[in-house]
């Protein structure tokens, strides 16, 4: 397959490779990050990535919601004493569980999504997502009639400024005097599970003008989807294919192929060849796209995709640069 061709990385040399066990020893577990597997985004797409191993494997893993921050470090401890054979961690809010916990059980792969640990037992996942919000925001600039478009993020960390920072870039690409509006939901970990406030942060955008907005702020972004929706306006949604929550409504969504990553870190770990190590994945790798379907193929042009994917070839190509967000 060539998408699996383009993952290499999770199954080529990079650091050090761990013997896997007997298969009918093999354990796998995951642990979701706030907002539960459920929030139609982030830990959702995780979700289906480790249903569909275990649809295609046959092999049932262990999971474990957090819902406050302890928990993560108690949660890999337990899945790790009761055998799990590899743990993946879905969030940056995990690395520091992972960092213990990983030098307390050597034994035990883990493999952390949206952060670096460096350790010989554990495979830290990333991805360029200024990429696909480079996208995004030459699709909501390609959209919009007011010139004017927003962005709302969850959680006010550096992951999070990269998707602004791509989107501004991908907006002034195609039109370099559009105004971009920016709130990001708050500082905790919150920020993520509160669509309440994000309705109420787009509304406020599209007070002032604004006529799509891109979230990147997990289950608070279900509000603002709904509040466009409501008010007529378009939004984009973020990390899984949100087209579907609201057709027509939805101008596109940032992939991010989490689902792939947790797919192919048990797969790895089942058949003997997971990595440790850092693996990072971009339009390049197929890690990260922008969605294009039956339920927005009405809003995407046919001269608006034409523009999206010369854009994204020029990026996979080092045409375009699309930078990369330094914390200060």
């Amino acid at each position: 397959m060539k998408f699996a061709r383009s993952l290499l990385p999770f199954i080529g040399a990079l650091v050090l490779a761990i013997p896997a066990r007997a298969a009918a020893d093999f354990q796998p577990a995951i642990v979701f990050d706030f907002g539960g597997k459920f929030d139609r985004s982030f830990n959702q797409s995780a979700s289906e990535g480790a249903e569909r191993f275990k649809k295609d494997t046959g092999v049932a893993y262990r999971e474990f919601e957090i819902t406050n921050a302890a928990q993560r470090e108690q949660a890999m401890t337990q899945l790790a004493k009761r055998g799990a054979s590899i743990i993946v961690a879905i969030g940056f809010t995990q690395a520091s569980a992972v960092e213990k916990v990983a030098k307390q059980f050597p034994q035990v792969r883990f493999t952390l999504i949206d952060a670096v640990v460096d350790l010989p037992n554990v495979q830290s996942v990333n991805f360029r997502e200024q990429e696909s919000a480079f996208l995004c925001g030459m699709a909501a600039a390609l959209a919009s009639k007011s010139g004017k478009v927003g962005f709302v993020g969850g959680m006010d960390i550096p992951l999070i400024r990269k998707f602004a920072l791509g989107y501004v870039e991908g907006v002034h690409f195609v039109n370099p005097s559009a105004e971009v509006f920016q709130n990001m939901t708050g500082t905790t970990p919150a920020a993520w599970g509160d669509p309440t406030k994000g309705a109420e942060l787009a509304k406020s955008q599209f007070g002032r003008g604004a006529d799509v907005i891109f979230h990147a702020a997990g289950a608070t972004g279900i509000g603002v989807m709904q509040a466009a929706k409501d008010a007529g306006k378009l939004s984009i949604g973020c990390d899984s294919n949100q087209n579907y929550l609201h057709p027509g409504s939805v101008l596109t969504s940032a992939i991010k192929r989490v689902d792939v990553a947790v797919y192919k870190s048990f797969d790895a770990a089942r058949l003997g060849t997971w990595q440790a190590g850092q693996v990072v994945l971009g339009l390049a790798e197929q890690g990260i796209d922008y969605s294009l379907d039956e339920f927005n193929r009405k809003v995407i042009t046919p001269e608006m995709e034409k523009r999206l994917n010369q854009a994204k070839a020029d990026i996979i190509a080092g045409k375009l640069k699309v930078s990369e967000y330094k914390a200060q």
